[in-house]
């Protein structure tokens, strides 16, 4: 398998130099505080104006990632590309279906196993934070291999 073009791999480096410090930051507060989240997330869906807006940005958010990095070649631009579907299908579940969404996350909050199950997903979500902030900051495209015609 080829390797990506330099200008995919500058490009995903790009993507990788934002969303990392984003997600490891982001999933790192939201780990340690979840169980103190839950009035917040009960005064979000009580507010049908933040729960479409929230979703609107998601939503907006993912599709420019998937527009704008459109190469699936090697970990890295795997997990880009997956992260901006991530986020377009969230925000389209919050715009479509915030019922279904809200019943989720009562369901989570409600049990204890679940909540210790989301905060350690959370925690795993902020390592792939350092990674792509790793790989987007400090590391160099690697140069494409010639297509062997054998």
């Amino acid at each position: 398998m080829r390797a990506a073009s330099v200008d995919a791999q500058l490009r995903t480096r790009a993507f990788a130099r934002v969303l990392g410090p984003y997600v490891a930051v982001f999933t790192t507060v939201y780990a340690i505080r979840l169980p103190e989240l839950n009035g917040l997330v009960t005064d979000l869906f009580s507010e049908p104006t933040l729960t479409l807006m929230l979703g609107a940005l998601m939503l907006g958010g993912g599709l420019v990632i998937i527009g704008g990095h459109r190469s699936w070649r090697g970990p890295l631009a795997v997990t880009v590309s997956l992260f901006g579907w991530f986020v377009a299908l969230r925000g389209f579940l919050l715009i479509a279906a915030p019922t279904t969404v809200q019943a989720g996350v009562d369901a989570t909050m409600l049990s204890p196993s679940a909540t210790t199950a989301a905060r350690v997903f959370f925690a795993a979500l902020a390592v792939v934070g350092l990674v792509l902030t790793y790989a987007g900051w400090f590391t160099s495209p690697r140069s494409p291999t010639p297509a062997h015609t054998g």
